[in-house]
């Protein structure tokens, strides 16, 4: 796979770059899991890491973070070759994991206190930050609350307002909106965008393709252990994609796209949905005026392209597990 170190390199200069990869590789018993992978993450923006299950996002994370020594290829953090300096590297860094791991025994602000020790910071100063960050994760009351009591948004914004307790200047971000409704979902996002703006550095893995679309300045989809695109969301859509899309389902819907293919640039089925991609959907609307409704059986959406097109078309529609 032809390598983006080009395409990246003018995204920001190696020496201010917050996180530097290049030519990262690693395999475990013979199997490839990450292929030579480059990239570069410039300071004060969120990079969005894309992937299906098993496309390697999880190891290229630990490698940057030191947690997986690579077999190849070099890494930057913080301005640290990882995994040399990873440990001091680290200590810039704040992790918010897939999945919260708080200590039920503790409260809210025990938790913060206790995770606060591991960077060596006095408890006095960690008690300083204690209300400003709960405030932040917008958890104020919440302070003498066991773990046990708390919602599971509550949850995973105690989880980002710890990894925050450092201060740190880059943020790993390992699906952070993973089981919210959608209101806890939005919260996480305005604080996330509120962490940009005081120039935190975002690193982000997630499947919800809005999310990538909201706050990612820069993406890259992973498959196989490769990085297979790469760019600003808007620059991948544009790029990847037919600017509009016409979902036809319901009754009769693939035999009905089966006989009218060439009314879209390209038209893909998945289960009794037709999509077809088109960069003028007029054509293929008329045809469809008068065939849908209840009678019909037919239904039908049109709309703009998005990241989530774009990532199925390169990734495919097959499930990965």
């Amino acid at each position: 796979m032809a390598s983006l170190t080009g395409l990246t390199a003018s995204a920001a200069s190696v020496s201010d770059a917050a996180l530097h990869v290049s030519g990262l590789c690693k395999s475990y018993a013979g199997e490839t899991v990450i292929a030579g992978i480059d990239f570069v993450v410039p300071p004060a923006t969120c990079f969005g890491l894309l992937g299906p299950n098993g496309a390697g996002k999880t190891t290229t994370l630990r490698c940057c973070l030191g947690l997986t020594t690579p077999d190849r290829g070099h890494i930057r953090l913080a301005g640290r070759p990882v995994p040399a300096e990873a440990e001091a590297a680290r200590t810039r860094v704040g992790v918010v994991p897939q999945f919260d791991n708080l200590d039920p025994d503790f409260t809210s602000s025990e938790n913060l206190l206790v995770y606060g020790r591991y960077f060596g910071i006095k408890d006095a100063a960690i008690r300083d930050r204690i209300p400003g960050l709960l405030d932040f994760a917008g958890l104020t009351g919440k302070a003498n609350a066991r773990i046990q009591s708390l919602s599971g948004g509550m949850k995973r914004r105690l989880t980002l307002a710890r990894a925050l307790i450092n201060d740190p200047d880059i943020i790993f971000l390992d699906e952070p909106t993973t089981g919210l409704d959608p209101q806890a979902r939005h919260l996480i996002w305005e604080r996330l965008k509120r962490l940009m703006v005081g120039g935190k550095t975002l690193i982000l893995t997630t499947h919800f393709m809005d999310e990538a679309e909201r706050l990612c300045d820069r993406l890259a989809v992973l498959d196989h252990g490769g990085l297979i695109a790469e760019g600003a969301p808007r620059e991948l859509i544009t790029s990847h994609i037919e600017p509009q899309v016409v979902e036809i389902f319901g009754d009769g819907a693939a035999a009905w796209a089966s006989t009218r293919q060439g009314l879209g640039e390209r038209l893909e089925m998945a289960g009794d949905t037709a999509f077809f991609y088109c960069r003028d959907a007029a054509p293929l609307l008329a045809a469809l005026a008068g065939e849908t409704g209840p009678a019909s059986g037919l239904r039908y959406v049109h709309r703009a392209a998005s990241l989530e097109d774009v990532f199925l078309k390169l990734t495919g529609r097959d499930l990965r597990d």
